[in-house]
C-alpha cells in the first residue's frame, strides 16, 4: 500500500517524521549487518520485548523499531514511558482525578522522577478508535465494542485515528535513584529467559505442535533434501530435517522466515505472487520474511541470523 504524505504549513507531518526516522534506522541496521551477514538481527543485549510502564507489549513496526532503537543506544531494559508517565510517577491520583504529591512513611516527599536533562524522545504509533451508533450517533468506547457479537457491531461505524505518541526509556530518566523498588521490580520482570535449543534433541514445543498437529495456515512437511522453502503453488512449507540443521535456532530461525512467507500467499495477504520468486521485485518480500522471522524469534529468546539466500536481497 502506497503512503502519501501529508505536509501542512509548518512542514511535514508528526507521522512523516517518524516514519522517517524509523526508515533511516532501518536502513542503518541492514548497512551494518552488511559487513558480517553471520550477526543475529538482535545482539544478546537487546532480546528482551519492548513494552511499556504499564506492562503492555508493544506490537509491529513499534516493537520492532524500539528493539533497534534499544540496541543502538545500548538499553538494557525494554521499557518505555511518555513525558507525562514519568511525571505522574510523583503523585497519586484520587477517583476525581487530583493529585496528591507522593509522600515517605515520614511523610517526606519522595524524590521526583524525571527525564534526565539532554535526553531525546523516540517515536511510537497508536491507533485509538472511536466508535459511533450509526442511528444514534452515539458513542461507546472500543473495548465494549469488541465484546459485541457480530450481529450487534453492525450498528457501529469504527473509526480508527493514528497518533504519534514520543516515548523514553526508563533508563533516560532517574527512577533508578528516585525509585529504586521499581526499578529493581522492572529489572526482575524482565530478566531474559532463552530456550534450551542445544543437542540432537533440540525442542521449542510452541513450533513443534504447530508442525506435528498441522496447526499452521498450511502444511509444514520436513524432508532430508537441502532445500527450505514456501511452494505457492501447494500452499506447502518444505524444510530439511532438524537433525540437518547446526543447532534449534537455526532450524526455528528459518521455520518462521518460512512461515512469514506463507502469510503474504493470494488467499491471505495477497503480498506474492507465483512470478515475483527470484525476481528483483522479490526483495521487499525478503525483507518482510526476515524481519518476520526476527520478531517472532526474539519474542521467544530465539537468536536469528539472516539467511544466506537473503542477503543478496537485503543489499538491495
Amino acid at each position: 500500500m502506497a503512503y502519501k504524505k501529508k505536509f501542512n504549513t509548518n512542514g511535514p507531518s508528526a507521522e512523516d517524521r517518524a516514519l522517517d526516522r524509523f526508515a533511516e534506522l532501518m536502513i542503518e541496521k541492514i548497512n551494518n549487518l552488511q559487513s558480517d551477514w553471520k550477526k543475529p538481527w538482535f545482539t544478546e543485549g537487546s532480546m528482551r520485548w519492548p513494552k511499556n510502564l504499564s506492562g503492555r507489549d508493544y506490537n509491529g513496526m513499534n516493537a520492532l523499531m524500539l528493539m533497534f532503537h534499544a540496541e543502538k543506544q545500548g538499553y538494557k531494559l525494554p521499557v518505555y514511558c511518555t513525558f507525562d508517565r514519568v511525571i505522574g510517577l510523583n503523585y497519586q491520583k484520587d477517583k476525581q482525578g487530583n493529585r496528591t504529591p507522593l509522600k515517605n512513611e515520614n511523610g517526606e516527599l519522595l524524590p521526583q522522577v524525571s527525564v534526565q536533562k539532554g535526553e531525546k524522545s523516540f517515536p511510537v504509533f497508536i491507533t485509538t478508535f472511536t466508535v459511533v451508533d450509526k442511528d444514534t450517533k452515539s458513542k461507546i468506547k472500543y473495548d465494549d465494542y469488541k465484546r459485541l457479537s457480530d450481529e450487534e457491531k453492525q450498528q457501529y461505524a469504527v473509526y480508527p485515528k493514528m497518533q504519534v505518541y514520543s516515548v523514553f526509556n526508563v533508563e533516560q530518566t532517574n527512577m533508578k535513584q528516585a525509585r529504586p523498588e521499581l526499578y529493581a521490580k522492572i529489572e526482575e520482570e524482565n530478566q531474559l529467559v532463552k530456550p534450551e535449543l542445544n543437542g540432537e534433541s533440540f525442542s521449542f514445543p510452541a513450533a513443534d505442535i504447530l508442525i506435528e498437529e498441522n496447526g499452521w495456515v498450511c502444511p509444514i512437511q520436513l524432508q532430508h533434501q537441502d532445500n527450505a522453502y514456501y511452494s505457492i503453488s501447494k500452499d506447502m512449507i518444505v524444510l530439511p530435517e532438524k537433525a540437518q540443521f547446526v543447532d534449534g535456532e537455526s532450524f526455528y530461525g528459518t521455520l518462521f522466515h518460512e512461515m512469514t512467507h506463507s502469510t503474504g500467499s493470494e488467499n491471505r495477504l495477497n503480498r506474492i505472487k507465483p512470478s515475483a520468486f527470484g525476481s528483483e521485485e522479490y526483495a521487499s518480500e525478503e525483507l518482510v520474511a526476515e524481519l518476520g522471522s526476527a520478531l517472532v524469534a526474539q519474542r521467544y529468546g530465539i537468536s536469528k541470523n539472516v539467511k544466506d539466500e537473503s542477503a543478496a536481497y537485503l543489499k538491495s
